[in-house]
């Protein structure tokens, strides 16, 4: 008769601490408070699923009794589990409650393990809260979740808390190595990482769909086989698509998503993966930074070799247009022609708006002498027509209202620029996905030139003053920034913002490369540097009217205004 089937999560789960794959810390700190004797009444272990959180726990309660190499059974009138999903009332506590006083028969302590424990009542709690704060000697409380955030906080400050880690990618394919050789398989290296990135970091959810695929492949478990019995999408065809986009053929491209669809993938799933792959790419481009990506050394080649051939800004770019086209995606109701538009982009990408092909520059992180490169600029696209210029957002403890100064030329002078920025790979990767196409703006400024006529403060101010109307309407937060600012024409070819607070000189800062790109473009101002600063309470004070004292003035200016006031008793908020 065959033996029953074990599957490879209870046949490989970890007897001993050093079998424990991914939370070294955790078991160290565990291991040496056994060793040391300080051993804590109350502890919780919080994390993901399947990253080890039940096993730690019970080698915990075999390890404080000397035992860690005999089975549950026989440790059974010392360690006892209580699973707070299905037995969570009160009654179920009161059971504990009720024998935890009694000491262990066998060994030094006796090692309740309460699994899930968010699920308790919060009248279970409560019964809890009592013998959890005051547990006699012989008792020592292991409680698990997978939702830190749902436990009183009189419970977590009674336990010491460890957080268990998702299982790293690299990790997990070792350990999926060492179970393939146990069990007489032979896997690709490629196809236990497809298995590791799936399961997400979980090493149950590894274990799980390693028997699914030996299933469906045998003894024999290829890369190919792997992704077609979990319907991943190939990393051949995000290579694929990048080469078509640097050859710039948008049929192409169609043509790949076509078939991409007609297998059955989820255009979705294709876009973010899509994001992943050019990210992928672009961390390959320093050697500093290839450890962030999380694949095989066969297809860490791949990217480097594709990388290679590929942008720096092209990358960012199409980067924002995967971003851009993952956000619309859920509310458009056309999916597919976003898609599809978002391919034309993208493989558009080396022209501007007038069908000129645009000059990348940067072709690695490093030039040849150290310095990082300049960047070229981008085209500004026509905007709606000019709007009136909103009222700034009032800020805390000080409204702030918009007003509109006029200051004295400071005369006429020659403005040369002094210097290209540079694109901070440190700030590309370290920006939240949220906030790219801000981050984008803040790689593009104009290339040296030298001013083609002379200037003044007035210009200049009126070239602020019909960007900020004109250009950034579509976000109010923005426009009430650059509409707060006071702006200076200072010698040395100088510009100086200042701000009344760090808030709009942040969105401010994230955007001024718009404003630059604008004046040469729509003004001819060229060549001029741009300084921010945050004003000092005294200078906010003398440079903002307060609302009373702008409507003092209107109501001057305009008197039916305050007779309108009076007459219908309008409270105004100064």
């Amino acid at each position: 008769m065959a033996e029953n089937f074990i599957v490879s999560a209870r046949k490989y789960r970890p007897d001993t601490w050093e079998s424990v794959v991914g939370q070294k810390n955790i078991t160290s700190t565990l291991q040496n408070a056994i060793a040391g004797n300080q051993i804590a009444q109350a502890y919780l272990f919080t994390g993901p699923r399947g990253v080890g959180k039940t096993t730690c726990a019970r080698l915990f309660a075999k390890a404080v009794n000397g035992n860690i190499g005999m089975s549950m059974e026989d440790l059974q009138f010392n360690i006892f589990e209580l699973d707070a999903a299905s037995n969570n009332s009160v009654d179920d506590i009161r059971s504990i409650v009720d024998t935890v006083r009694i000491p262990p028969q066998i060994g030094k302590y006796k090692v309740y393990i309460i699994d899930e424990v968010h699920m308790l009542s919060p009248a279970a709690f409560n019964a809890f809260l009592k013998t959890l704060e005051e547990p006699p000697a012989h008792a020592i409380f292991i409680l698990a979740t997978t939702e830190k955030h749902k436990i009183i906080p009189t419970i977590l400050s009674r336990c010491q808390i460890f957080d268990f880690n998702r299982i790293k990618v690299k990790d997990m394919t070792e350990h999926l190595a060492y179970v393939a050789s146990k069990e007489g398989v032979n896997a690709e290296t490629d196809a236990l990482h497809v298995i590791a990135q799936k399961a997400d970091g979980a090493m149950r959810d590894a274990l799980s769909i390693f028997d699914q695929v030996v299933a469906f492949c045998g003894k024999n478990l290829t890369y190919k086989d792997v992704i077609q019995n979990l319907n991943v999408l190939d990393y051949d065809y995000y290579f694929r698509l990048t080469d078509i986009i640097l050859k710039e053929d948008i049929a192409a491209a169609l043509v790949l998503f076509d078939e991409v669809l007609n297998k059955g993938f989820d255009a979705h799933h294709f876009v973010t993966g899509l994001g992943a792959h050019f990210r992928n790419l672009l961390v390959s481009k320093d050697p500093q930074t290839i450890a962030l990506m999380e694949v095989s050394e066969n297809i860490a080649e791949k990217y480097k070799s594709q990388a290679a051939a590929a942008d720096i800004r092209l990358l960012i770019e199409a980067m924002k247009f995967v971003n851009e086209c993952d956000t619309q995606y859920r509310t458009s109701k056309h999916q597919r022609l976003l898609v599809e538009i978002t391919l034309m982009k993208l493989a558009s990408i080396l022209y501007n708006g007038e069908g000129e092909k645009k000059k990348f520059r940067l072709k690695s992180f490093r030039s040849g002498d150290g310095q990082k490169p300049s960047v070229s600029s981008k085209v500004i696209h026509p905007v709606p027509p000019s709007q009136p210029l909103p009222a700034a957002a009032p800020q805390a403890n000080n409204p702030l209202p918009v007003t509109e100064t006029k200051k004295p030329s400071l005369g006429k002078m020659d403005l040369i620029r002094k210097s290209s920025a540079s694109i901070s790979y440190k700030n590309v990767m370290q920006r939240n996905s949220d906030t790219q196409s801000a981050l984008f703006a803040e790689t593009e400024t104009l290339e040296k030139e030298t001013a083609t006529r002379e200037y003044n403060e007035a210009e200049i101010a009126e070239a602020w003053r019909t960007y900020t109307a004109e250009y950034l309407n579509h976000n109010k937060q923005i426009q009430s920034a650059f509409a707060v600012a006071q702006i200076q024409l200072l010698p040395g070819n100088t510009l100086l913002a200042s701000f009344p607070n760090e808030s709009s000189k942040f969105y401010f800062d994230e955007n001024r490369s718009g404003l630059a790109e604008y004046m040469r473009t729509k003004h001819d101002i060229r060549g001029l540097e741009i300084q921010t600063k945050i004003l000092k309470q005294d200078e906010i004070k003398s440079t903002y009217k307060t609302n009373k004292q702008r409507f003092d003035e209107l109501a001057e200016k305009y008197p039916a205004l305050e007779t309108a006031r009076k007459k219908f008793g309008l409270q105004i908020d100064f």
